[in-house]
């Protein structure tokens, strides 16, 4: 867990060093005045965004909230789990999408917001669906919707800055030329494609402490393990008309559901007795060997906002106790 830590940490630093560096050197070519707009545009829009996004995020994810009576023990596992947690017990929903998944989301603390889709119901036994739970309570304990929203804010300023660079020339009275203006739109545009891989690259470190912290809530490794497994499972037996429907909220689920044919034949290979789960005994099998991905599937970690599956799976044999 320490590697995580220092990862982020290392991430934070990088970040905080790509804001200042963006501040002294475009403010000094464009002109301070001009910059300060960006600033202030990309964070109002973030702003707004943060203020209207769980209205948003309700209406794209067919969300309805359900009452004790309409699912037992739904409210169970989450009350349990929240006070584990410590934290207030999240309003709970079920989404009417037709992948199983889960998904969790809020302003603060206090707004959290837990939602599972029906299908998920139907495909995970208690045990999995509380590890489930586990990681998206742990998502809001550790405000990484606010976390993720805040670095976000950097690549949207530097698309902006880049966007008009590129398309409506230079907007300071200290350029020089058109070849000058085009050239920092270029550098502009190199820093958004790096910043948001720096985003997508923190996004999957708190995948990483998010799987931490259900087990830290008392769910079995394996039972998260497994419930992942099922998850992969389910996604890859959808249509590819249906996953791509769901393209633009796959960062909300548990897993990247674009990957999961992919992902499923890797998969397959951790269940020894084919039984569609993986099990304590499989898990610690798992533990024992070295994880080596391809290019491609290194290419297309980098580009997704969870990590490999396998890797992912991987981390959680560690925390497995014999």
């Amino acid at each position: 867990m320490w590697s995580l830590n220092l990862r982020l940490s290392l991430l934070l630093v990088l970040f905080f060093g790509l804001i200042y560096a963006i501040v002294v050197v475009f403010s000094y070519l464009l002109g301070i005045t001009s910059f300060v707009f960006y600033v202030v545009l990309a964070l109002f829009i973030m702003a707004f965004q943060y203020l209207i996004g769980p209205k948003i995020v309700e209406w794209t994810m067919r969300v309805k909230y359900v009452s004790r009576e309409e699912a037992p023990q739904l409210f169970e596992i989450v009350e349990n789990l929240s006070k584990k947690a410590k934290i207030p017990t999240p309003k709970i929903g079920i989404s009417a999408w037709h992948i199983p998944n889960a998904f969790a989301f809020g302003r603060s603390l206090k707004d959290g917001r837990v939602c599972v889709t029906q299908a998920i119901l139907n495909l995970l036994n208690k045990e999995e669906l509380s590890a489930v739970l586990g990681h998206e309570l742990s998502h809001l304990k550790n405000r990484d919707v606010l976390f993720i929203t805040f670095l976000s804010v950097i690549p949207l300023i530097l698309y902006r800055i880049a966007f008009h660079l590129l398309f409506f020339g230079s907007f300071s009275r200290r350029r020089e030329s058109q070849g000058y203006t085009f050239l920092l739109g270029i550098g502009a545009l190199l820093l958004y494609f790096i910043s948001n891989l720096l985003v997508l690259y923190a996004s999957r470190i708190r995948e990483y402490f998010a799987d931490r912290g259900s087990v830290e809530l008392g769910n079995h490794p394996s039972s998260l393990a497994s419930a992942l497994y099922k998850l992969v499972y389910g996604s890859a037996k959808l249509p590819r008309e249906n996953l791509r429907e769901l393209e633009g909220v796959k960062a909300f689920f548990l897993n990247d559901i674009s990957k999961s044919r992919r992902e499923i034949t890797e998969l397959a290979q951790l269940d020894l007795d084919k039984s569609g789960t993986i099990d304590p005994y499989e898990l610690r099998q798992l533990q024992k060997k070295k994880i080596r991905l391809s290019f491609a599937d290194k290419l297309l970690e980098t580009m997704s906002t969870h990590p490999n599956m396998l890797k992912r799976i991987k981390q959680l044999s560690l925390y497995q106790k014999y």
